[in-house]
């Protein structure tokens, strides 16, 4: 396993599959999911069920399209978000493979990339962002996402983890 991780192509290959992953889901939930709406009068706001009251957790399918940010914030801002999100990526890229020094990062920031980037082509293909995987965690309504949000978050997830574990190395 430790040589997989540090097989140079494997960060393309963990982008390749994510962005595939996210963009056939989203694909088949523009094709085959209709658009839902917060006042839905079927399954919470009007999802396809998968599983409810597992533990407390619900979780469905809810077709849901987003114009900005995180929680479809700066919704209005479309076309500036797009280009931050562009120089965020481009950044991130080139840090990733300029100046990264620690091997063990390369993974995190390829999924963050990634996650950032099937975002973005979401634009050009749908003219928005196409969420469809939503939970209620006992009780508590979580924000529709998609995979790609789910890669951004392990990624930066996996660096924080480093990070605190380098410094508990140090000290």
């Amino acid at each position: 396993m430790k040589k997989l991780f540090q097989n140079r192509y494997f960060p393309f290959i963990a982008v390749l599959c994510v962005l595939l992953s996210d963009g056939l889901s989203k694909y088949f939930t523009q094709l085959y999911i209709p658009l839902m709406h917060r006042y839905g009068f079927w399954y919470p706001y009007g999802g396809i069920p998968i599983f409810k009251n597992f533990f407390g957790i619900e979780f469905s399918i809810s077709h849901q399209i987003n114009n900005g940010a995180a929680w479809g914030m700066l919704a209005s801002y479309q076309i500036p978000l797009l280009y931050f999100r562009i120089l965020l990526i481009s950044f991130l890229i080139l840090y990733a493979c300029l100046f990264n020094r620690r091997p063990e990062q390369t993974l995190p920031f390829a999924l963050i990339i990634a996650g950032a980037l099937g975002n973005v082509l979401d634009f050009f293909f749908y003219g928005h962002v196409v969420d469809m995987l939503h939970f209620v965690f006992w009780g508590y309504d979580f924000p529709v996402f998609n995979l790609a949000d789910s890669s951004i978050f392990i990624g930066i997830a996996a660096l924080l983890l480093l990070e605190t574990l380098e410094k508990r190395k140090r000290a």
